[in-house]
């Protein structure tokens, strides 16, 4: 058989594959071997394309330093956030000691329960206000706007116009709200006012830079400088990443027109071996990465203070970029078979995560429902959704129990079938599905790997027969690529190529 007759059949009786008619058409020998050889060397590792035109691998050197520079950006953000943090929960708690009568640490609601409560606190707050310079240890000042200090205002919300008739019990609201900040809430009109207090941080911009004895300046260049590095090597890393998938996806419509010509189709298979996930990957990490770093030199620079938008960039940026690092430890054959498990356990695991979101949102809406108005854990639909599957991990069982065995006889029966039906579903039966899954997975390709890598070493047509035989399932793209006799370390691929006339 010779090398234009490999055959590779598609999956239903009776049709024949792209293959079946390449060998019968009447096609220069040097144009296919050329083809092959570009769609081989477009998948080769990184040390495969070295061995073949000695290229060095910038992008991997390129993403390992991406790597160094932005984990020490997101360890540099992460202690400044934990400082402003820090500083705003811990002048809340000084407010609240200072400004609040007999306030306490402690876990339950500071509320008020007699209208003397309400007067004596709120006279409270105004003492302490007038006197706060003279009572407070801390560097605390009035707010003045052009010199004058602005007065203490008590806020009140309150409906314009309010008529009850005791005849009837009708009501005449008018539906207007006036709003006239320590709350007294007194919505649910349960004789219990709850007490909150509420403290806004507003950066304002230091003019001024001469400081004594202070090297803030140069701290804060050197900050600026080092995101500004990060911001190029990401720039950098878009460029290369970019000008790959537009690499991929020219030679994707090279082959395309390449078989079309010759009255065959591109299945969407193999069309989607072109698409290199990891690329998208690291593009949507350098976005993000980019954009986080320009807030953080606004925060830096006084002009922005939101830190939570600023957090979740960076944070997710950083968990993309050392995802995409284990695409280059995929090219150690111990480290793949983990990848390769992920890769083929996905479709499988959600499939199977849809119809257990849809059991858990059933068991979210019943125990909102049922068991809302007897425990504080099923009293929202969040709440619910956190103490179930915080039950799917073993806490809360006893607690929740034990809150609910107070109530009537026939809560109390519903509560243990609940309870006991969603553990004994999500806790053994889900989790042990899903553990089957993946485990399986990860045995099938434990055994085929050494398979499919003694099929890789056949060359020509008697490795893709060999194949055949052995049942290996390969794309017909797979199999025009392997009868490429050309290895890595020929030499074959260090001759410079002329563009492709397909285009």
């Amino acid at each position: 058989m010779s090398e234009q007759e490999v055959l590779v059949n598609s999956g239903s009786s009776g049709n024949v594959s792209t293959l079946s008619w390449l060998a019968k058409a009447d096609l220069d020998c040097q144009t296919v071997e050329e083809l092959r050889g570009k769609l081989k060397y477009f998948f080769m590792s990184p040390c495969e394309k070295y061995q073949a035109r000695g290229r060095k691998p910038w992008k991997m050197m390129l993403q390992f330093v991406k790597i160094i520079i932005i984990t020490v950006q997101l360890v540099s953000f992460g202690l400044s956030n934990e400082m402003m943090v820090t500083f705003k929960e811990e002048n809340l708690l000084a407010f609240k000691h200072l400004f609040l009568k007999d306030y306490k640490d402690r876990g339950s609601t500071y509320a008020v329960y007699t209208k003397h409560e309400v007067h004596d606190h709120i006279d409270h707050i105004i003492m302490r206000y007038l006197n706060l310079q003279n009572v407070t240890v801390g560097n605390h000042a009035f707010e003045t706007v052009n010199g004058v200090v602005t007065p203490l205002s008590l806020c009140q919300e309150f409906y314009r116009h309010g008529n009850i008739s005791p005849e009837n019990d009708s009501f005449d609201i008018d539906p207007h709200v006036e709003k006239g900040s320590i709350e007294f809430d007194n919505r649910a009109h349960s004789g219990r006012i709850k007490v909150s207090l509420n403290s806004d941080a507003e950066i304002k911009v230091c003019k001024e830079w001469t400081v004594s004895n202070s090297n803030a300046v140069s701290h804060f260049l050197l900050i600026v400088l080092f995101d500004s590095l990060v911001i190029v090597v990401c720039l950098l890393s878009l460029v290369l990443c970019t000008r790959s998938v537009c690499a991929s996806v020219r030679l994707l419509l090279e082959y395309v027109w390449f078989i079309s010509e010759h009255h065959g189709t591109v299945s969407w298979s193999d069309r989607m071996q072109f698409v290199n996930g990891w690329h998208i990957l690291i593009i949507l990490s350098d976005v993000l990465t980019i954009t986080g770093s320009v807030l953080k030199i606004c925060i830096q620079s006084k002009e922005l203070t939101n830190y939570n938008v600023c957090s979740i960039l960076l944070g997710t940026s950083t968990i993309l970029v050392w995802t995409g690092v284990m695409r280059y430890l995929g090219f150690i054959k111990k480290y793949n078979i983990l990848i390769l498990t992920l890769k083929a356990a996905l479709p499988n695991v959600m499939r199977f995560s849809t119809c257990a979101v849809l059991i858990y949102i059933s068991y979210c809406f019943c125990g909102w429902i049922v068991l809302g108005p007897h425990h504080e854990n099923f009293r929202s639909f969040n709440t619910v959704a956190y103490c179930l599957f915080s039950m799917i991990n073993g806490d809360e069982i006893y607690l929740t129990f034990s809150k609910l065995r107070e109530r009537g006889s026939m809560v109390w029966l519903f509560s243990r079938v609940y309870i006991y039906s969603f553990i004994s579903i999500f806790t053994y039966m889900v989790l042990s599905l899903f553990i089957a899954i993946i485990t399986e997975t990860y045995e099938t390709i434990k055994v085929r790997m050494p398979e499919q890598r003694r099929c890789t070493d056949r060359a020509g047509a008697a490795g893709q027969q060999q194949k055949q035989q052995d049942g290996m399932v390969f794309s017909e793209l797979q199999a025009f690529i392997t009868t490429c006799k050309n290895h890595p370390t020929f030499g074959t691929y260090k001759l410079d190529q002329e563009p492709s006339s397909y285009l």
